[in-house]
């Protein structure tokens, strides 16, 4: 009994930990290619992904104010992630749904992507909703 009880324990941190780190969300709710790859790298950590899918000269605003995109989520990327898509709207390209920040903790986002002529996003509206 002692034994069974000592491993359900030493089990205990290893079990909280993939709880707490799971980053699993359904998407099917995003109908845009490149939206639905962005939003997965979002979720996985894959800042690698993330950047790829973006121009060099990509702008954000983030509740209207313009930020650096690359500063923003260099440092974002790994501590940001959405709970749930609630909605998606514009062909795809703006996405609705429950957010948690490390640093802010949990609210209602948008964000609103822009694609180029060639598919790579160019720009990226995000902030808080209400709906």
């Amino acid at each position: 009994m002692k034994v069974l009880l000592l491993a359900i324990i030493g089990f205990l941190p290893v079990i909280l930990f993939a709880q707490q780190n799971n980053r699993t969300m359904n998407t099917d709710k995003l109908t845009h290619a490149t939206v639905k790859q962005a939003i997965n790298a979002l979720q996985t950590n894959d800042s690698k992904a993330w950047f790829a899918l973006f121009t060099d000269k990509a702008e954000m605003f983030d509740d209207g104010n313009k930020m650096d995109f690359k500063s923003f989520w260099q440092k974002a990327v790994g501590h940001e992630r959405f709970t749930s898509i609630d909605k998606v709207e514009n062909n795809g390209l703006d996405v609705y749904g429950r957010f948690h920040s490390d640093q802010w903790g949990d609210f209602k986002t948008y964000f609103k992507f822009h694609i180029d002529k060639n598919g790579k996003i160019n720009r990226l509206d995000i902030g808080q909703a209400s709906y």
